[in-house]
């Protein structure tokens, strides 16, 4: 088993758990998903190894980077690393459909397949699933929980169908 280098930093929206292999970026998760988890054995805590990460979500979040260049190790099928591929090419500040992707890929008929591969995306904000809303222009499904999504949407200055009681849980 390889050793995997962790950090939890904090954010304008809350806790996320870096966690990153000898290769690059692996995983974010929100602190929505921490109490689900349990940091592993082979998992190290180091700052230093994520310096460079944590550098470019804070100048993201602070509207100073709109491309991320980082070295990225996900876990996945070929069809979701393909799909994950099309939502990096999604331009800061724009936003496309689940089927827009599908289309993107020649496979117009896949946008539950589509959808299914952002849901399991395990590196958000940096492969950008919040990009991707329903055809309909409304938010759909976000590991962080939609109230994020539209933090991040609204963070790029994205205009989107707000029906507050979409995602506002209170």
């Amino acid at each position: 088993m390889r050793m995997l280098y962790y950090d939890i930093i904090s954010s304008p929206i809350g806790k996320l758990l870096l966690l990153a292999s000898e290769k690059g970026l692996k995983q974010i998760l929100f602190e929505s998903q921490l109490k689900n988890i349990t940091i592993n054995k082979n998992w190290q805590l180091n700052s230093s190894k994520l310096s460079e990460i944590k550098e470019q979500l804070d100048s993201y979040f602070n509207k100073e980077l709109k491309q991320f260049n980082l070295i990225l190790d996900p876990n996945g099928t070929a069809f979701q690393k393909q799909i994950w591929e099309k939502l990096q090419e999604i331009p800061y500040g724009k936003i496309k459909s689940y089927q827009d992707i599908a289309n993107s890929i020649n496979k117009a008929k896949a946008c539950r397949a589509v959808g299914m591969a952002n849901s399991l995306n395990p590196i958000p904000i940096i492969i950008p699933c919040h990009r991707v809303i329903g055809k309909n222009g409304k938010l759909t499904g976000y590991a962080g929980g939609l109230n994020n999504k539209a933090k991040l949407l609204q963070l790029e200055n994205i205009e989107f169908k707000s029906d507050t009681k979409q995602y506002d849980l209170f």
